[in-house]
Parts: structure tokens; sequence; C-alpha cells
């Protein structure tokens, strides 16, 4: 190999943009874990240990031979399947969800694994039937396919993995190009119902969505559409607001954020570290995020426009989109825009599982960077 060579078609641009927001999330869940009023700093020590094997899992997944590996999607998808179900018979439960497999002192979240691995399945499958993509039997063949795993997921539950399986399936049977006129009608239906249950749940007395609703996601969606019906319900989100608030323009400084530092914001170190950011480091903290994000999705968007074959096209698409949605939704939690559910902010969120499968797409996307042979412009890619 020539080292010299690979090394200048590295896109560092994008290398360093994710090495410096995790680097950032280091500090930040410093901070929301309150180091500096005694507590121990072994989330930190532990997340900088993820950051370096994530590394690690990137360089792999960087110099794979992934078109090779994508003849293997039928053994990777049962692998995915037995890990979910693996999970669901004696996986680890905390706070009235399974989502968890311990091993020894190491716990790992297969639903965090199972986005990367359906973006790549999902890719190979849309394109062995990419000329019959808008055929209703193809499409409920996909939707089977993602439904498997979205389904033990669920049960788990864990509605925000659901959801991001959910968008990587949208995402790339769009790339793949499906028809407009399915699009609208899908549109057609969705839109109407979306807004028949949120009307519903704001009805004293609903008629169907507490029946066909878990109690707990009824009632995000309650505090969602009617914060004033039960204040215990929309209390995270209106700390997560007051902290984001208080922050200003400047922030109050790392380890001076109010509510962080005297609990009031509930999990700091994970779904709500955006409100962190926000108390500590202002709006300019959370600009300075937002665009390194922003930076992060728009590099893969250019690496899968240039994408030298479909395949390739829509694992960086499936990549692109996973980073944008979690992004969206994670901020939009903490806003108030969106109802509550439990999202990590990419390469920011104290998590292994989540580190390392971030870790593992930016390797891919690496990957496609280095093989694509079509260029954007006549300089090749920006």
């Amino acid at each position: 190999m020539d080292i010299k060579k690979y090394l200048q078609n590295l896109d560092w641009w994008l290398v360093g943009a994710v090495c410096l927001l995790s680097l950032f999330g280091l500090i930040c869940i410093a901070s929301a874990t309150r180091i500096n009023l005694g507590e121990s700093p072994a989330n930190v020590i532990k997340q900088g240990v993820f950051f370096l094997i994530g590394i690690a899992l990137m360089v792999i997944a960087a110099n794979a031979d992934y078109e090779y590996i994508s003849q293997f999607t039928i053994p990777l998808y049962i692998v995915n399947i037995l890990l979910l179900v693996t999970v669901l018979l004696v996986g680890s439960e905390s706070k009235g969800a399974t989502r968890w497999i311990a091993l020894g002192p190491l716990t790992i979240q297969p639903s965090e694994f199972a986005k990367v691995i359906m973006i790549f399945c999902l890719a190979k499958v849309i394109t062995e039937r990419q000329k019959q993509i808008s055929d209703l039997k193809t499409i409920g063949f996909l939707c089977i396919y993602t439904g498997i795993p979205l389904l033990l997921i669920q049960k788990q539950p864990a509605l925000s993995a659901s959801l991001v399986l959910v968008a990587i399936f949208c995402i790339e049977i769009f790339i793949a190009g499906l028809d407009w006129r399915i699009i609208r009608n899908v549109l057609v239906v969705t839109v109407p119902i979306v807004a028949l249950i949120l009307f519903d749940v704001s009805r004293e007395h609903p008629l169907f969505t507490d029946k066909i609703l878990a109690e707990h996601q009824f009632n995000r969606i309650l505090s969602f559409v009617d914060p004033s019906r039960d204040a215990s319900l929309y209390y995270q989100t209106e700390k997560s607001i007051s902290a984001i608030g208080s922050g200003k323009f400047l922030g109050k400084g790392l380890f001076h954020g109010t509510l962080n530092q005297l609990s009031y914001l509930p999990e700091p170190h994970n779904d709500f570290i955006f409100s962190v950011i926000g108390e500590e480091f202002g709006f300019l903290g959370c600009i300075f995020v937002l665009a390194i994000l922003l930076f992060i999705v728009f590099r893969c968007i250019v690496i899968a426009i240039s994408a030298r074959d479909t395949f390739s096209q829509l694992v960086a698409a499936g990549i692109a989109g996973m980073f944008a949605f979690q992004t969206f939704v994670n901020m939009g939690v903490a806003t108030g825009i969106l109802p509550n559910t439990g999202m990590s902010l990419p390469f920011i969120s104290y998590g292994g599982s989540s580190m390392w499968t971030n870790m593992v797409a930016l390797g891919l996307m690496l990957n496609i960077r280095k093989k694509e042979t079509k260029s954007l412009f006549e300089g090749g890619l920006l």
C-alpha cells in the first residue's frame, strides 16, 4: 500500500470534524457528570476509551473491502436479528426498558448496531431490486425486511432507534428512485393520521390513542401537544429549555451551569447533553456544535453524490440521513419542538455502542470516498 497516496486520499476534513466534536463531547460529559462537585470521572474516562476504540473501528471500516463484505448481507442480517432477540431473552433492564446485553463489565446496545447494519443490508437489497423499486411487491418486501428488526427493537422498547430505522428506510428508497406518485399517496394518508393522533391525544377523553400507544408514549405526546395538562410530564423539556435559555449568548462557563450542576437536567450526559451545551456555552456553543454536525452531514452528502455505484451511494446517503435525523431529533427534543424521546447526539452524547456505531459509519464514508471515481467538479470532491 502506498501510505502517502492513501493519506492524501483520506478526507481529513471529515476526520478532523468528528475528532473535534468527540473531544468537545468529552468536555461536555465532564461537566454533565459534575466532576467539579466531587463525582467520579469514571464516565469521562470510559467515554475516552470508547472514542479510542471507535478510532480503531473507523480505521478497520475505512480499509475493509465493503463491496466484498456486501456479498454476505444475509448472514449479517441474521446476526442482527439474533442480537436483537438475545436482548429480549437475556438483556439487562433499566428504567423499564430492556435494551442492553451485559458482557462482563461492558454493556452493549444492539439496537445501535442495528442502524449501521440495516444501512448496509438495505443498500444491498435495494441495489439488487432498483429497477423494480416502485413495484408494490418490492416495496412490500422491503417493508417486511426492515419491519422485522424494527418490531424487535420496539419490543425493548427503543422508540428512538426504531425512528432512525424508518428514516434510513425512507431515505434509501427515495435515493433509489421511488416513484413520486407513491410518495404523494403515502403523504396523503400519513399526514391526516398524524394530525388525528395529535388531536385525539389532546382530548380530555381520547377515543383510541390511549389504547394503541404505550402509556409512556402517550404521555410524551400529551406533554408535547398540551404541556398544561400535567406539569410533571413536561418537567424534562421545561428544564431543558430553561437551561438553554439561561445560557444566553456566551453561556455561564464550563462547570458553571446552574441547572446542570444542581442536577435539575435529566440525562444531562446523554439525551439532554445539548441542554448542557446551551447553558454553559450559550448560543455560540450551540451554533458551534450545530455547524460541525451540519458540516459532517454535508461531507457525507458530497461523498454520496460522487459515489461510483448505486450501492455505495445508498450506504453514504443512509449514513448522512442517520447523522442528520439523530441531530434533528436530539436538538428538537431539547428545545421542545419535538415530543420527548431518548436520542443521542452523534459523537457527543455518552455511550459506547452509539460512539462505535457512528465511528464505523464514518469509516465506511472514508472508504467510499477513497474509492470514488466521479467528481462534482473537475478537481474532485470539495
